[in-house]
């Protein structure tokens, strides 16, 4: 089979796939509920949503490319996603078959200019990690680079072949998926699916260039290396390039490796806490954040020699690809959301998500608020274990009273929102994971009071800022009332309202042609009865009929015509 039939036959599985089981959804969880058959959809979800990502399982596995990237994240949902779907998906983040070294080595020399025998002093053929777009091989720097940066161990980071024809591919699978996802109502409401679909393709095709992931290893270890006990490795800039990527080896304890961290004496429960804080820190703070923070890319290194003031450990990040850059903005109304959360404010929640910009300005959030209070109250504070316990027939019933409000309000997505989203739900599900007790609430409620005393000084200072406005208009207040009185003494005073003018005669128009619809029906109804018994009346009132008819369908077209 030749390279594009190769292509072409991935295209097709990638589509046929999401074709089959999306018209199966429709059927299940559309069609059959519309005549009194949900019991039928409810009653094998559980298999069906186990079949479907078994088979989803097997397809990222074979393809590679982008679908372990889907799957990853999908796996990474323990807060939302059914478990039968989360455990299915799980091992997609270790089980990325490796490319052979012939090949690897082939796509370094190629990029490096150079045999892999002059560039380091030795390269293990076996690798330390297969992803789902490169390969790391641990390696050795010569000597004399060795003496320039002063590293020696390093890990090469090498693209798999054929990559960006693979991207292509798997984009522009997605991209017909989106389309079609874009042409059901209850997700064409709720989210632009094409939109999404492209800030995945920015994000995927920068993830393929590691001069754009070196350039933010520095970035994101100016920001945050050596502060609040995190790491970053450092990037060896002379055996990099666009497709080959040459870091200091920075292996230590995968961070979802509890038995591990036990043996080296690090309880699980405080780094699912501090992960919490510095995720919140990376996000809510500098607004520069990890947006691929899975269990491969955040190793625990235990510290030799801890001082009064540093951790015993730390985190230490990898793979910067993936990265997401808040706006100010966007940043504000973020921190206003989790005010809200940490302060079980259902309008203030809604509040924030409208400032976020995911609910649009003419959404209607009465209910909702009332939705979020009721939520508050009844499940607020409750960690993941907790929500576990809960009796499903409290979250179904919650589902029936509030699912119509929150299906009809107008959602939409601002730039970088999927970042955010997949940053926070690997958070959260990689400390569950940590600790089954972990409750997000106590994570946030700290940094939370933070932001609410920062908040409290900005009130203050525009507070400040609007006593002196207000004192300004007052000083100038009596000097144009005074003009104002003299210009009514005088008869002078003229207010001109084009608007309301317009608009009542726009009003009054479309008043006429409702009185004229409902004349022509009256009189064509009248004449269609008569008909039978006196055709002479009859058939006057249906052709009188269509003068109110002429009016009102032409109205509208004349009045625009003449400017009106």
């Amino acid at each position: 089979m030749t390279d594009d039939a190769l292509m072409k036959a991935r295209y097709r599985r990638i589509t046929r796939f999401a074709a089959r089981y999306l018209v199966q959804a429709w059927w299940y969880e559309l069609f059959l509920p519309r005549f009194g058959l949900g019991w039928i959809s409810a009653r094998g979800r559980t298999r069906r949503l186990q079949r479907i990502a078994r088979r989803f399982h097997v397809l990222a596995v074979d393809l590679g490319g982008l679908m372990i990237k889907v799957g990853q994240f999908m796996s990474s949902r323990l807060d939302v996603l059914p478990p039968v779907i989360t455990k299915e998906l799980e091992g997609l983040q270790d089980e990325v078959p490796a490319v052979p070294f012939a090949q690897m080595r082939a796509r370094a020399e190629r990029e490096l200019g150079m045999p892999l025998e002059r560039a380091f002093a030795s390269v293990d053929e076996r690798p330390l990690a297969a992803a789902s777009l490169g390969q790391a091989h641990r390696a050795v720097l010569t000597d004399a680079l060795a003496a320039e940066t002063g590293l020696r161990a390093v890990v090469l980071k090498i693209q798999r072949p054929d990559i960006d024809r693979i991207v292509d591919v798997d984009l522009r699978a997605l991209r017909k998926v989106g389309v079609w996802l874009s042409k059901v109502a209850l997700v064409r409401d709720r989210v632009d699916m094409p939109a999404l679909v492209e800030e995945f393709a920015v994000t995927s095709l920068e993830e393929i260039d590691y001069l754009h992931e070196a350039a933010n290893s520095e970035r994101f270890a100016a920001d945050f290396g050596g502060e609040g006990g995190v790491a970053v490795p450092e990037v060896v800039w002379e055996r990099t390039t666009r497709r080959v990527l040459t870091l200091e080896d920075v292996s230590a304890i995968k961070i979802n490796d509890v038995d591990a961290l036990r043996a080296a004496g690090i309880d699980p429960s405080e780094v699912a806490a501090r992960f919490a804080r510095v995720m919140f820190d990376q996000l809510f703070d500098d607004g520069f954040f990890h947006a691929d923070p899975h269990p491969g890319n955040v190793f625990v290194t235990p510290l030799r020699s801890p001082d009064a003031t540093t951790p015993a450990w730390r985190f230490t990040f990898i793979d910067f690809g993936m990265m997401g850059d808040v706006p100010p903005s966007l940043r504000r109304g973020l921190r206003r959301v989790l005010i809200a959360a940490a302060s079980r404010d259902g309008k203030g929640l809604v509040d924030g998500i409208r400032d976020v910009g995911v609910l649009l300005p003419s959404a209607d959030t009465i209910q909702l608020e009332r939705a979020m209070t009721q939520l508050f109250s009844r499940f607020g504070g409750m960690g993941f274990a907790e929500l576990q316990e809960v009796d499903p027939r409290e979250f179904r019933a919650f589902a029936i009273e509030f699912g119509d409000v929150v299906r009809s309000l107008p959602f939409q997505l601002p730039e970088n929102f999927l970042l955010i989203v997949r940053a926070m739900s690997l958070t959260s599900g990689m400390c569950s994971a940590l600790d089954p007790a972990f409750n997000i609430w106590d994570a946030v409620e700290p940094y939370a009071q933070r932001l609410i005393r920062e908040e409290s000084g900005n009130t203050v200072q525009a507070l400040a800022r609007e006593v002196g406005a207000v004192a300004a208009v007052t000083a100038r207040l009596p000097r144009r009332a005074d003009n104002l009185i003299s210009r009514l003494e005088e008869g002078s005073l003229s207010v001109e309202t084009p608007r309301i003018e317009r608009r009542l005669r726009d009003l009054e128009r479309m008043i006429r042609r409702v009185v004229s619809a409902v004349l022509f029906t009256g009189l064509l109804v009248g004449g269609v009865l008569l008909q039978a018994e006196q055709a002479v009346l009859g058939t006057i009132l249906m052709t009188v009929s269509l003068g109110p008819l002429a009016h009102a369908l032409l109205a509208g077209f004349v009045a625009r015509r003449n400017g009106a």
